[in-house]
């Protein structure tokens, strides 16, 4: 396997993909609270780092970095109503911080004049920044009314062993409130972090059920002027028959005269319904743009469209394949990218005429899912019937561009 080059990773993801590994790094990198300050015990006076309360912060700080790592990920799973198994991480994150700031502080000297000042200094914040740091997770796994009490019963879980400590009660109180303080803002951070996130994907959602609708009224526009061309003829055709067969029972001739009736309507019936398939398979230039224009708008896509004067006295085999080519065009737009704009152009250059469509929201690396596909090789094949060609010019970053060519 080769190495992963980490900026054509990125830039491979889609933009909710990008947001989601942002904000998920950003919740992680706040599990690392508990290190600076069990480093900053380890790096201090000799009476301070020798001391095994200084040993266990460290073993302790890096346990409870782990499992808070793994708390975030699969409380921000649940909050994105992804399967997950958050509970159980979340009481062994706040198993671990609880009974780490309880063996800091019963590890730590009782109040005793020391040069420098006194221990119980430093074992105090290495509790508090425990506790903070596993209620991130509990933030954004919970309700908020569950996360708040779960943090106010780490905070008096804590507080018998503050005192043991040697700490004075106010010092403690005060030492608890701050701590309760910082849960409040470092609980908001996270669960707005989720809660953008939530946003985001809710949003990518919307776009693909946007994309879906287009083609469902696409259908629903083809299977409507079925209906209005077929409805009548067979119902007439109904009706005649139901004569005939009447008049053909009583031995009179008029049936013969309605059966030849009912054979024309439904010579006439397959004649239109030709028609309305023909015009669906061949896609004429004018009608496809048409379309086009709605089925991108109506996914929040701005389409520009400039088919020049004399569109419309194009030969029609070239309008046709032309037509599949923006039919093709738009189908891509809406599947492979996350456009905003989209414009179509149609120009001559001597005996050629040529057709441009050109689209922004496209990754610079292709989204591994979206594979090969056989659209553009579909074209190719069309246009090479009539002495056409495809070609995808570059456009520059975050642009698609397709030229088709067709001679006149």
């Amino acid at each position: 396997m080769g190495v992963v080059n980490p900026v054509r990773a990125w830039k491979g993801r889609s933009k909710p993909q990008r947001s989601e590994l942002y904000l998920r790094w950003s919740l992680y990198l706040m599990a690392l609270a508990p290190l600076p300050v069990t480093l900053m015990i380890n790096s201090a006076e000799p009476e301070h780092r020798d001391h095994p309360a200084a040993r266990v912060a460290l073993v302790i700080g890096l346990a409870l970095t782990l499992v808070t790592l793994r708390a975030y990920r699969t409380s921000l799973d649940h909050y994105l109503n992804r399967p997950s198994d958050h509970l159980r991480w979340l009481a062994v994150n706040g198993g671990v911080a609880v009974a780490g700031s309880w063996a800091v502080l019963l590890l730590g000297p009782r109040v005793a004049p020391v040069p420098g000042g006194e221990e119980v200094v430093f074992t105090l914040p290495v509790a508090s920044t425990m506790l903070f740091t596993a209620f991130g997770p509990a933030s954004v796994g919970l309700p908020p009314r569950r996360a708040a009490l779960a943090g106010a019963g780490a905070l008096l879980a804590v507080a018998p062993g503050m005192l043991i400590a040697g700490a004075e009660p106010g010092t403690t109180a005060g030492l608890l409130v701050g701590t309760g303080l910082t849960m409040c803002f470092i609980g908001c951070s996270c669960r707005s972090f989720a809660w953008l996130q939530s946003v985001v994907q809710e949003l990518d959602t919307a776009r693909e059920a946007q994309a879906r609708l287009a083609v469902a009224e696409e259908r629903l526009r083809f299977s409507r002027d079925l209906h209005d061309v077929m409805g009548r003829n067979l119902t007439t055709i109904a009706l005649k028959s139901e004569l005939a067969v009447q008049l053909a029972r009583r031995g009179l001739p008029e049936a013969a005269e309605q059966m030849a009736e009912v054979q024309q309507i439904a010579q006439e019936s397959q004649r239109e319904v030709r028609d309305v398939v023909r015009g669906y398979r061949t896609a004429a230039l004018h009608a496809e743009a048409v379309g086009a224009r709605a089925v991108l708008r109506s996914a929040d896509v701005a389409c520009e469209i400039d088919l020049g004067e004399h569109a419309e006295e194009l030969p029609a085999a070239v309008q046709s394949v032309l037509g599949w080519v923006i039919r093709e065009a738009t189908t891509n737009v809406l599947r492979h990218s996350e456009a905003g704009r989209c414009s179509i152009r149609l120009r001559r250059e001597g005996g050629r005429v040529l057709l441009e469509l050109e689209n922004d929201g496209v990754p610079a690396v292709p989204l591994p899912s979206q594979g090969g596909g056989t659209g553009l090789s579909g074209l190719r094949e069309r246009l090479a019937a009539h002495d056409g060609e495809l070609t995808v010019p570059d456009a520059g970053p975050g642009l698609f561009r397709l030229l088709a060519s067709v001679p006149l």
